[in-house]
């Protein structure tokens, strides 16, 4: 039998029709150390909360798909050292083992839609990853997009990622592309990259009816709204991207690969950027919570 547990806020907005927006958890156990990953991660809760919407952190607890971490859940995570990395192909057997694991953009996808919410904030997507012509490394979550209908706000895909790739990929399996208020697809921690936007949209009503009609018209999949990172918080790529190119370079040579890689990056591109990352990390995935709570708010 599933073991799944609903958190009562997010059990009565569903009962309700109110806002939810779900959040993902490995950004909380993968993507940033302790303790700012617990200030984040209640940074990002009380910030959906603030623009009108439930928020609904996702996670594997011992086994328990869990809708909703209480603040307990949240401290238990956030100090959690082994918690495993959950995609598609891990979430069941983590459960099945009752085992605890943080979410990815694929399985939070699937949560999500298991519980009936339609909308997820994250920081960035995984994607293509440089050299995946020679590693075939491709992360899961664009797949999910094409098969599981969430719309998900992101800063773009992560830096570190091969963005050209990622978006032929996204193009190929018919997953739409919409930049907010942009004419260019966002680099996560700079607010442009060099590729144009795939689509635009300016409000948050139209990502909503885009997302109506979607389901209207039997198309399954979600949509990827690239929103991105304020000026004032960004990180242009100019400066970022040889520190990209070095932190790559160090993973090659200590032959770290698969799941290991995007964690390991991330913590160099911390120290090469002195902490500057991680506050633009919070910074954008505090500015994708709000425009997450404004397009739940129309659906």
């Amino acid at each position: 039998m599933l073991n799944c547990q609903i958190a009562p806020n997010v059990a009565e907005a569903l009962t309700k029709k109110t806002p939810i927006v779900a959040l993902e958890s490995t950004i909380i156990t993968h993507g940033m150390p302790w303790p700012q990953n617990l200030d984040m991660a209640k940074s990002v809760e009380s910030c959906v909360r603030e623009a009108g919407a439930t928020p609904a952190t996702i996670a594997v607890i011992d086994g328990v798909l869990k809708i909703g971490l209480s603040a307990t859940d949240l401290t238990q995570l956030a100090q959690t050292k082994n918690a495993a990395k959950l995609s598609r192909a891990d979430l069941a057997l983590c459960m099945a083992q009752k085992k605890t694991g943080a979410t990815t953009v694929a399985a939070t996808m699937i949560a999500a839609n298991f519980a009936g919410i339609s909308v997820f904030a994250t920081g960035g997507i995984g994607g293509v990853h440089r050299g995946a012509e020679h590693s075939f490394d491709i992360s899961a979550d664009l797949r999910e997009l094409a098969l599981t209908p969430i719309t998900v706000v992101a800063a773009g895909a992560k830096a570190i990622l091969d963005i050209p790739k990622t978006l032929e990929v996204l193009e190929t399996y018919g997953v739409p592309v919409i930049c907010y208020r942009s004419d260019v697809f966002p680099a996560f921690w700079s607010g442009r990259s060099s590729y144009p936007a795939p689509l635009r949209m300016d409000e948050a009503k139209e990502i909503a009816l885009a997302h109506k009609m979607r389901a209207e018209l039997g198309l399954s999949g979600g949509q990827l709204v690239a929103n991105p990172i304020p000026l004032g918080d960004q990180i242009p790529q100019s400066e970022i991207d040889p520190m990209i190119a070095q932190a790559l370079t160090e993973a090659a040579h200590q032959k770290i690969t698969a799941k290991a890689v995007t964690p390991f990056l991330l913590s160099r591109v911390f120290d090469l950027t002195q902490g500057r990352s991680l506050t633009a990390n919070i910074a954008l995935v505090l500015n994708n919570a709000r425009l997450a709570a404004q397009i739940a708010q129309n659906l």
